[in-house]
């Protein structure tokens, strides 16, 4: 079962119907507003959507949230607009019927974008071809269309859909979407000649003054400021922030293109706007009569601009705004207006101008997305209507759509509270009533024949006399004393009465209670345009102004419906429309009036939820089945189910479907049977039930599809079994011929291979040719993959055959040269000097002396002891003569032996032997007659010393520990290699001028040094064998 009806969301319930207190509407609210916290602003009851409008961006409409949403169940997933979109559009292609999405709630509570994000979700979900996305690209972009020539920024949204709009999208049998139809209603006319503080004109005129570019401005007579315009400035707040005019200007232009409006119908629509404006500009003057001055300038300079662009004959439109045309017998005689009746006629001019374009790019839209194909079609409808609405003065408009808000909530409770309830009692099946508020007493409050406000309002504007507001007021007190839902100045208590003006009503709607101001009603209502100003507008050469003015009834005595009786039919074949259809819900929510992003108003929402009928929606879901069909509808879709009931039952509808339940394993509390439907508690059964079905569609159409692949290949396999034999026969026989010439190729091949083998030592012959060409052919093969990787590598070399010995020994030597180029490519300077180094070393020691291979891996240093550790006044003596190289060592005194820890440092000049601050002795290089080392495994060296002088020191006996370092960096400085001398067993050296002594060296498993009894020092080196050849160094 999907995830909403078995676990619980991260955040609060997901799915209403879940919640445990689900009469408690405190319980309620805190889950809503737990979810509204944490930005999830979708909540379920059963299928009806709660969405509350977050006022910020939340990234969860992107085309990864649309894929994640598609052919998922209802509830799977957590409660998303695209859910209920997708589930609408899979129900629709299985049951092939049609279905509307009615989206309501208050202005500013996120209607229209709701609606945007369901044609987005189908623009995406449904099949493509280039025909179909050019379907698409139409449907989506009427939007932006619409809008701009319908919504406005009001007090309390700033892209407030001032019309109602019910859109179908028709989608053929495979759920491609293929047309569409756009219905409009109650375009709010009065806002292109007035608005409240605070609010703007429809979009489109801020978007042409601030968008259009320079040339179009210019032929349109217009200035890019909207200041200069009287229609454009009465709200005050001509820039909103939230509103990017030269954006939208963009989108609506591309919009009209690709919605195939042609370059002159989008000349003449952007010239009708521009006349529009101009109509605005017009002033009158009055005479000392009180007559309009029909040669005031201002009316001669606008009025020639609006003449230009409607292509009207000069001076027509001037006689049409300040006369008014009688007719007296066979006579017509044109009345002079007065100034105000001037306003009024140019006021009444720009409206009919705009409702009536606004009617022609409707139906312009409609042909566009019409579909040419006559077949059946299943339909999804879209209702984004006006919400309910309250300002602090509320006029004829405010009416209107709180009436068609009253309608549509109606609409709710036909068809889910009422009719629910109604359905359960008529198939006998068990129900706990659930009270709700049935609002058809305001409904006939409004739109009662001969008695409601509607029927009052169109008798005061028809019957003849000075009809008034206040004698419609009047008319209304009279009618409706003593109803429960209206209430006047004079009708109201004491307490009440303070709260209203002379000239208002009220109404107690569903939604609450609106006070409306009767000022303007019957202006409104009537929405009348002189006769010779519509004379004047068919001489227009603009097509779209001949269209619309050429369109209506010829004039006559008999006068056209008023605005409100328009609206109310208009209304009542919407409900018709949308009784037909299956219904899918939407409930937007206003968290707060400020349109601020996460602030929840708990008195304000809980207002909307009351009105909305969501709780009583909630009791029902819990106390009735979320699924029910006919038996005839279950048992046709479900039948393949049970082996009983497919193909074919034979029984009655209903004895089929309790035998298929019966197979299906239904609990008894989980269904009931109806008199004509069954009934099923929870979603998960129904789910079981489709899920089991799909699996089984697929079973029923793998064997369909075996029958007729089968059938249709049958008679073909009969023919191609003939043919097969006849080729398999030619086919073998060849094949045979193949065998046989191969065979024949391989013993010739392999007795020569045997012969080559046996002659193989013998010189080159055709016998052995080829046998030893593939010998030498395997051994380079083989010696390519197995090449020695390092000089020293001297062991993997692969032995060669014998006819290869003389090729090896070359490809040997050239492939060392390879390594040794290599390496010797591959190393640094310093390494280079360190080698040079080492050789030296190596020409000295190698073979001669035992512990020198173990020196070999280790690397010689520049200097064993650093600047900074020599004495500063020893470094002051030595300095000038350049420090070559310095080492720590035991030197041993000449008599006695004793060790002193002493520095031996090397100068460009000579060696010194250096106790802390003082210099022992020094030995010029050039009194130097020699180093004696043993060929044992210790490390002392005796420099031997010149001594001319009785008083001078003799030779010098130190130990080293960097023995062969220090020896090689003596030789270096020296510049004589020779100086080295590796003795055996004794070396002599001078105490002083005449006196002698001796070292004395052995091997010995531990190292020693000690005085021995014949007064030599003996020096016990640890032994080890002594490497006689160089190469193994």
């Amino acid at each position: 079962m999907e995830g909403s009806l078995t676990a619980r969301d991260r955040v609060g319930i997901q799915d209403f119907v879940l919640l445990d207190a689900y009469t408690s509407e405190t319980a309620f609210m805190d889950n809503l507003r737990k979810r509204f916290n944490e930005n999830l602003i979708y909540t379920y009851i059963g299928t009806l959507l709660v969405s509350v409008n977050p006022y910020k961006e939340l990234g969860i409409y992107t085309k990864k949230q649309m894929d994640i949403y598609m052919g998922v169940n209802f509830f799977e997933l957590p409660p998303h607009i695209f859910a209920l979109a997708d589930n609408v559009y899979r129900t629709m292609i299985s049951e092939t019927n049609n279905h509307f999405i009615l989206i309501s709630g208050e202005s500013g509570a996120g209607k229209t974008e709701a609606s945007k994000k369901v044609l987005q979700f189908y623009a995406v979900c449904c099949p493509s071809t280039r025909l179909l996305d050019n379907v698409r690209d139409r449907l989506l972009l009427s939007n932006p269309v619409l809008e701009a020539f319908g919504n406005a920024k009001t007090l309390k949204n700033d892209n407030s859909s001032r019309f109602g709009k019910y859109m179908d999208i028709q989608f053929d049998h495979q759920g491609a979407a293929v047309g569409g139809h756009v219905l409009s209603y109650l375009l709010e006319k009065s806002r292109v000649v007035h608005q409240n503080h605070g609010e703007r004109n429809f979009h489109i005129f801020y978007q042409l003054v601030e968008g259009g570019e320079d040339e179009l401005l210019r032929w349109l007579g217009l200035e890019r400021n909207c200041q200069n315009y009287r229609f454009l400035i009465q709200g005050e707040c001509a820039k909103v922030s939230s509103i990017n005019d030269k954006s939208d200007w963009k989108t609506v232009q591309k919009a009209l293109t690709i919605i195939e409006f042609s370059e002159k119908d989008i000349e003449h629509l952007f010239a009708i706007l521009a006349s529009v404006l101009h109509l605005g500009n017009v002033h009158f003057g009055a005479s000392a009569l009180g007559y309009v001055l029909s040669t005031d300038t201002s009316i001669k300079f606008s009025s020639n601009y609006a003449l230009e662009l409607l292509g009207i004959p000069s001076n027509m439109l001037r006689e049409g705004l300040t006369h008014r045309k009688i007719e007296a017998k066979a006579e017509e005689v044109l009345s002079p207006f007065t100034a105000e009746h001037a306003k009024y006629a140019r006021d009444a001019l720009a409206k009919a101008i705009y409702g009536r374009t606004f009617s022609w790019l409707v139906n312009k839209i409609n042909e566009s997305l019409a579909n040419k194909d006559s077949t059946r079609k299943t339909v999804i409808g879209l209702l984004d209507i006006y919400g309910f609405e309250v300002f602090d003065v509320n006029s004829f408009e405010q009416f209107c759509i709180n009436f068609c808000n009253e309608k549509l909530q109606q609409l709710f409770i036909q068809l889910t509270l009422k009719s629910e309830q109604e359905e359960y009692e008529m198939e006998g099946i068990e129900w706990e009533p659930v009270p709700y508020f049935n609002n058809k007493i305001i409904c006939d409050l409004v739109e009662e024949k001969h008695r409601g406000i509607i029927s009052i309002l169109d008798e005061e504007c028809l019957r003849p006399g000075e009809a008034t507001d206040f004698t419609f007021l009047e008319k209304l007190e009279e009618k409706m004393c003593g109803h429960p839902h209206f209430v006047t100045h004079k009708l109201a208590d004491q307490k009440t009465r303070k709260t209203l003006e002379r000239g208002d009503f009220r109404l107690l709607h569903y939604a609450g209670e609106v006070t409306y101001s009767v000022a303007g009603f019957l202006d409104k209502n009537n929405d009348l345009l002189y006769r010779n100003i519509k004379e004047v507008m068919r001489q227009s050469k603009n097509s779209i102004i001949q269209h619309c003015f050429n369109a209506i009834e010829p004039d006559g005595k008999k006068r056209p419906e008023t605005v409100a009786t328009q609206f109310k039919n208009s209304l009542a074949g919407l409900t018709e429309i949308l009784m037909t259809k299956e219904p899918w819900y939407v409930r937007c929510l206003k968290p707060n009036h400020c349109k601020q992003p996460d602030r929840f108003d708990d008195v304000m929402v809980r207002h909307q939820v009351k009105y909305l009928g969501l709780m009583e929606h909630l009791r029902v879901r819990r106390a009735g089945f979320a699924y029910r069909r006919r038996y005839e509808v279950f048992l046709k879709r479900y039948k393949a189910l049970c082996p009983d009931t497919w193909p074919h039952w034979k029984g009655t509808p209903a004895e089929g479907v309790q035998r298929l339940i019966k197979h299906l394993g239904y609990k008894p509390d989980e269904y009931k049977m109806g008199r004509t439907k069954i009934f099923i508690r929870h979603p998960r059964t129904l789910f079981a039930t489709e899920d089991a079905f799909e699996i089984c569609k697929h079973e029923l159409a793998t064997r369909i599809q075996a029958k007729y692949k089968g059938y249709r290949v049958k008679g073909q396999y009969q023919r191609q079994r003939e043919a097969a034999t006849k080729i398999e026969t030619c086919w073998r026989g060849l094949q045979a011929r193949k065998e046989r010439e191969r065979r024949a190729w391989a013993v010739k091949v392999i007795k020569k291979f045997i012969k080559g083998f046996m002659n193989r030592n013998q010189p080159v012959s055709m016998d052995n040719s080829e046998y030893l060409a593939f010998v030498r052919q395997s051994y380079l093969t083989r010696l390519k993959d197995n090449l020695p990787k390092s000089v020293l590598d001297k062991t993997t070399w692969l032995t060669p055959p014998p006819i290869m010995q003389e090729a090896s020994m070359f490809l040997r030597k050239l492939h060392t040269r390879l390594l040794v180029r290599k390496y010797v490519r591959g190393i640094s300077s310093q390494q280079k000097v360190q080698l040079q180094i080492k050789a030296l070393t190596s020409d000295i020691f190698r073979g001669r002396k035992e512990n020198y291979p173990q020196s070999i891996c280790q690397p010689f240093a520049d200097t064993r002891i650093s600047e900074k550790d020599i004495n500063i006044k020893v470094l002051q003596q030595i300095c000038p003569e350049g420090i070559k190289y310095s080492v720590p060592v035991i030197k041993y005194d000449r008599n006695g032996f004793r060790p002193r820890f002493r520095q031996l440092i090397f100068t460009q000049a000579a060696a010194y032997l250096v106790e802390e601050a003082k210099i022992k002795q020094r030995v010029n290089y050039s009194s130097l007659k020699g180093v004696s080392v043993s060929n044992l495994s210790d490390n002392f060296l005796i420099l031997h010393v010149s001594c001319d002088d009785t008083k001078q020191k003799g030779d010098l006996v130190l130990q080293c520990s960097y023995l062969f370092e220090a020896l090689t960096k003596i030789c270096v400085v020296t510049k004589n290699h020779s100086l080295i001398k590796v003795v055996q067993g004794s070396v002599r050296f001078d105490i002083q001028p005449g006196k002698e002594g001796f070292v004395d060296f052995k091997s010995s498993s531990e190292a020693m040094v000690y005085r021995a009894k014949n007064g030599h020092l003996m020096v016990v080196g640890p032994h080890n064998a002594i490497v006689n050849s160089r190469d193994k160094s």
